[in-house]
This record gives structure tokens, C-alpha cells and sequence, in this order.
């Protein structure tokens, strides 16, 4: 059986769903659709799919069991103690279930930036408090780390176990700090390693710390982190499961992140470094040449950046743990520059500085106007809450989401009360729906400009 539904304002693109193994084609004439949604329209409107697709041809076939998408659940579990008493008052409320994820991106940012106080504590202890004001300044001024810490990802959960081990660093605490990296290492991003490694690297040959301590204490929390993770990840998948290894396994041993996209090995310093680090990209350079202890803290750092490089799957989120420490090399730079700005030539590069600074503000201020429409299948979901006859009356309307579109704005979170229900999608549950009838609705990138119709087929 073939679906053809035209849905769009214009009435130009032609949309066709192959209903057997899920083969969606789209031909695009014009370049302003956003994504698609799927549904299945059965005798009461229950049991359905909803997917978001975007570019080119793809087969829905994710699932909740891949390695690559299992998440550790400590830290969600600590984010949702903590943000408990809030989700109970707006479920008392009535509250739509956005103001949960509200508290929730809220409970983990302050999480993040509690972390990030406490390195920029150590940071004025050390160095001073006009490196400390510039490391805020070029902090607040940057689009990307302030945006990636509210955001549920493993990555930042580690983040935070990092900006923690730096404080302990730059407080002279080794053992700390590489305690709060083997945690984050063990239970949160395996890749944390290439970090730990180089640091621990040049502690060892600094003779900063003995080696039988530091191996002795680092097992010791390897062991603490390893049974935490897998007596809690165990019952929330319900199997025996150690989630990092799996995605080690998964990302560094198959190499299977490149399935995700690949990017060449520069990509790092050629774009994802220079646009979240914006002013301080420059200055951190400066900070290196001039003052020699920078280089100390900034070797370990940029040698993690170059070791992720060899992975050919490469993502901002990945080495958002090195911005803190790029964003100190820079703030020493900053300081350099203000204390000497009265001199000829120091003068000119102090109005230089200024003049980045200020670039930075604008282009954050770009990058979050961008990234307000960045999310389509939150727009879709938003969208399929809004068809007619549907009322709360209805049957419960199951919507069961894969992996592209809960990577583009999905999630339980921006779910209406009943009668939608929504789901990651499940091979399983897939493989079962190869005798079901859909509807298709596209999105466009003027979705609120553009009202939806439609065609019954």
C-alpha cells in the first residue's frame, strides 16, 4: 500500500511514504521544509510513529538498545532528586510539562556553574582577581558554554566532574582531581580519558604526585565509580550493563561514530574551537607566551584536543571540558594587556581586545537567535499536538519518536497531558507496524507563519 499526502501551504513538495520497511522519499522542489512527521492513524487514533526526517532518504530503523545511545543514569537520577520537589508543585498545578524541563535544565545549570565558581575560585587564589574578572568576562561572552551547560547530555553531567578537578588542580589537590576524572571518565564520557591521560602524563613526569598514590587512588575510585554505575544502570535498563564500556565499545573499538558523520582532522581548531571560544581563541595563544605557567596547564588540555581529533566523528559537545582552561590562558592574556595598555604598543592590542570582546557579544547574540529555531521536531511535535478532532476525549494517542528526532528537539519534556503519550521508537515495536496506515505532516522552517492542512487520503 502507498500513502501519497500533500501537506504543505504552498503545495509544492511532493511527499511519498513507502509503508513497507519504512522507506520515506522526499523530493525537495523548494528549499523550505524543516522535517517531517509520522503517525499512525489506526481505529481510535492509538499506537502511532513519529519521526523527523531532514535531507535525504532514510530508513527508520533506531533503536532505544544501541550502544551509542545509552545514557548513565546517576546522573539523571541526581538531577531528578533535585528537581523533584518543583516537577510535584507543577504536576499539582496542572502545569504543562515544559515547566519540568525548565527545572530540570535549570537544577543541571546550576550544577554546571556551581562547579565552574568553584574553578574560577582557585583561579583567583592563583593568579589574582583581575585574571579571575576576565575569565567571567570571556566566560558570559560565549554563546556555546553557557548554552551546553543546561543541556541533559552525559557530556555535561561530565563537564561539571571536570570544571571540579581543575579547581582541585589549580588548588594543588592532585589526587582530587584525578579522582573527579576518573569518575567522570568511569560513569559519565569514557572519552575523558584522552584528558586524564596527558594530565596524569606530565604530573608523573613533573614529579607532582607519586606514582604508587596516584595508582592506588585512582583504583580506588575506579572501583567506587564502576559498582555505582553498574548497580544503578543495571536496574534502569533492567540487564547487566556498564553503559561507558558499551559506548567505548561501540565508538572507539568498531569505530561506529562515524556512521554519525565525519569531520577532517583540523575541524577542531578550524571551527568548533573558534566559534565557542570566540575572543579568547586568540588570546589564549597570547596567554601562553606570556606567562610561561600557562603553558603548564594548557599542555594537557590541547593535547586532549588532539588526541579526539584522530576520532573522524567529531562534535562541539565533545570538548566542551576544554573551554574553562583555554578561557584561563585567555583571561591571563586580558590581564597582560590591561595593566600595560598605557604603552605605545601595548595600547593597540588592549583596543584590539576590546574590539573581540565585543565581536564576541554580537556573535552570541546571532548564535542564539539561531539556535531558538534550531530544534524542527519540537516544532513538529508542537504541531501534532495541534490537529483537529483531537480533543481529551480521545482514545491515548501514542507517539513514538527515533533517534533523528529526539536529536532535534523531542523529548517527554515537551509532551501534551493526556491523551499524547510519547516514546522512543523500538525496532520491536517498528517491525510490528508494517501492516499500518500513516499520515505524513511536513514542517516548514515558517511553521508559525504557514498554517498546516491536511489531505485525507
Amino acid at each position: 500500500m502507498r500513502l501519497n499526502v500533500l501537506v504543505t501551504k504552498r503545495k509544492n513538495p511532493l511527499l511519498t511514504c513507502l509503508q513497507k520497511g519504512f522507506w520515506v522519499e522526499l523530493w525537495r522542489q523548494e528549499t523550505d521544509i524543516k522535517g517531517l512527521l509520522f503517525w499512525e492513524k489506526a481505529k481510535s487514533w492509538s499506537g502511532s510513529l513519529c519521526s523527523l526526517i531532514k535531507d535525504m532518504p532514510i530508513i527508520m530503523e533506531n533503536s532505544c538498545t544501541d550502544p551509542d545511545l545509552l545514557v548513565c543514569g546517576l546522573g539523571a537520577l541526581l538531577v531528578s532528586i533535585l528537581a523533584s520537589p518543583v516537577v510535584l508543585l507543577t504536576n499539582l498545578l496542572h502545569l504543562p510539562k515544559l515547566y519540568s524541563l525548565y527545572a530540570v535544565r535549570l537544577v543541571l545549570g546550576g550544577i554546571v556553574l556551581s562547579t565552574l565558581r568553584f574553578f574560577r575560585i582557585q583561579i583567583k587564589k592563583k593568579f589574582g582577581s583581575q585574571v579571575e574578572a576576565f575569565f567571567v568576562i570571556l566566560t558570559v561572552s560565549q554563546f556555546h558554554l553557557l548554552f551546553y551547560c543546561t543541556r541533559p547530555l552525559p557530556n555535561i553531567l561530565a563537564f561539571a566532574l571536570v570544571n571540579l578537578a581543575y579547581g582541585f588542580w589549580f588548588k594543588g589537590s592532585l589526587y582530587a582531581a584525578l579522582n573527579c576524572m576518573v569518575f567522570a571518565t568511569l560513569v559519565f564520557r569514557c572519552d575523558i580519558l584522552l584528558l586524564i591521560a596527558p594530565l596524569g602524563l606530565e604530573l608523573l613526569l613533573t614529579k607532582s604526585v607519586s606514582f604508587w598514590k596516584a595508582l592506588t587512588s585512582c583504583l580506588a575510585a575506579a572501583f567506587l565509580s564502576i559498582g555505582l554505575t553498574v548497580l544503578v544502570d543495571s536496574v534502569i535498563w533492567k540487564r547487566l550493563l556498564w553503559p561507558e564500556l558499551e559506548v567505548f565499545w561501540f565508538n572507539s573499538v568498531l569505530n561506529k561514530s562515524s556512521e554519525w558523520g565525519t569531520h577532517p582532522f583540523h575541524w577542531y581548531f578550524t571551527s568548533a574551537l573558534p566559534r565557542s571560544l570566540l575572543a579568547a581563541y586568540p588570546l589564549f595563544l597570547l596567554g601562553v607566551l606570556l606567562d610561561r605557567r600557562v603553558f603548564f596547564y594548557i599542555l594537557p588540555v590541547l593535547s586532549f584536543v588532539l588526541l579526539y581529533s584522530k576520532l573522524p566523528h567529531k562534535e562541539l559537545r565533545f570538548i566542551i571540558s576544554s573551554i574553562p582552561v583555554f578561557n584561563f590562558a585567555a583571561a591571563v592574556a586580558a590581564s597582560r594587556l590591561y595593566n600595560n595598555r598605557k604603552k605605545s604598543f601595548w595600547k593597540f592590542l588592549y583596543i584590539a581586545m576590546l574590539g573581540f570582546i565585543l565581536g564576541s557579544l554580537a556573535c552570541t547574540a546571532v548564535f542564539f537567535m539561531a539556535s531558538y529555531k534550531n530544534y524542527p521536531s519540537g516544532y513538529a511535535l508542537k504541531a501534532l499536538h495541534r490537529i483537529r478532532g483531537v480533543t481529551k476525549n480521545s482514545d491515548e494517542l501514542r507517539v513514538h519518536i527515533d533517534t533523528f528526532s529526539a536529536m532535534n528537539g523531542i523529548s517527554r519534556f515537551c509532551e501534551y497531558n493526556y491523551p499524547w503519550r510519547t516514546a522512543i521508537l523500538d525496532r520491536r515495536l517498528a517491525q510490528g507496524m508494517n501492516h499500518k496506515a500513516f499520515i505524513i505532516l511536513p514542517i516548514q522552517t515558517s511553521l508559525q507563519h504557514a498554517p498546516l492542512q491536511i489531505l485525507q487520503t
